[in-house]
């Protein structure tokens, strides 16, 4: 059974810096792509980042781009979200999720079978 266990969301002031992380379990991590999504109040779940089983191809929402970086340790199988320059429109609560498919990169939110319970990150401003 696929498990995944997010962390490091709090109360940050605009401007500030969050490393979120996701510990994953029940099967061979290094095998699958990794995403993070966001859902604000009021607002439908988004894609934030996601990146595939090498950590090496990524992707990004635009509103993140140059502010947020995905990364991943597969020796410790964790997937991480560095968000930097935090503005109060980031608050929501952060969602980790991965696919079904092994060695398949993919952004699209109906891909990612597995979710995390979620990290409420707070931007304050």
């Amino acid at each position: 059974q696929v498990q995944l266990v997010e962390s490091g969301g709090r109360l940050v002031q605009a401007g500030g810096s969050l490393r979120l992380s996701c510990a994953a379990s029940g099967r061979t991590f290094s095998s699958y792509t990794m995403g993070w999504f966001r859902q604000a109040p009021g607002e439908e779940r988004e894609f934030v980042a996601a990146i595939d089983w090498n950590g090496i191809m990524t992707q990004y929402a635009d509103s993140v781009k140059g502010r947020f970086t995905i990364s991943r340790d597969n020796a410790k199988n964790t997937v991480y979200l560095r968000t930097n320059s935090l503005k109060p429109e980031d608050t929501a609560v952060y969602y980790c999720a991965t696919v079904l498919t092994p060695f398949r990169f993919t952004v699209v939110a109906a891909d990612f079978k597995y979710w995390g319970q979620g990290t409420q990150v707070t931007v304050s401003s």
